[in-house]
């Protein structure tokens, strides 16, 4: 219900009225920021090449640094990252010839923008 303000206080009011919107703005990206981190997890567990499966298994989220105001998280693999870009883009053998490619990275980011936009306007819209 809408609550009676004076003129006076009309830039007191307004001005808690936008502080309390930025911080729920900023509670709303950040849970979505780590759902989407997680997302990009699971697919890329899901889709990268099997030989092992220590490669598949080495995926985790990490939080890289949090603000008041933003967080940022990183999907990178624990102990096999020197893999990451030579299965994601193929590359040159040895004795000549190319290594197929494995696109599982780039898949798994567009998935997490697209979890992370939908969650960002279904969060904001409430």
């Amino acid at each position: 219900m809408a609550e009676r303000v004076n003129i006076t206080e009309m830039a007191d009011a307004i001005q808690e009225g936008l502080l309390e919107y930025s911080h729920l703005a900023a509670n709303t990206m950040k849970d979505c920021v780590k759902q989407a981190s997680t997302v990009v997890k699971k697919e890329i567990k899901a889709n990268a090449p099997v030989k092992t499966g220590q490669y598949q298994k080495s995926w985790k989220v990490s939080k890289q640094r949090e603000t008041s105001t933003s967080l940022h998280m990183a999907v990178h693999s624990k102990n096999r990252h020197q893999l990451a870009h030579l299965l994601e883009k193929g590359h040159v053998k040895r004795g000549g010839g190319r290594v197929q490619e494995f696109p599982h990275i780039a898949p798994a980011e567009e998935k997490g923008r697209q979890k992370l936009t939908e969650g960002l306007q279904r969060g904001l819209q409430r």
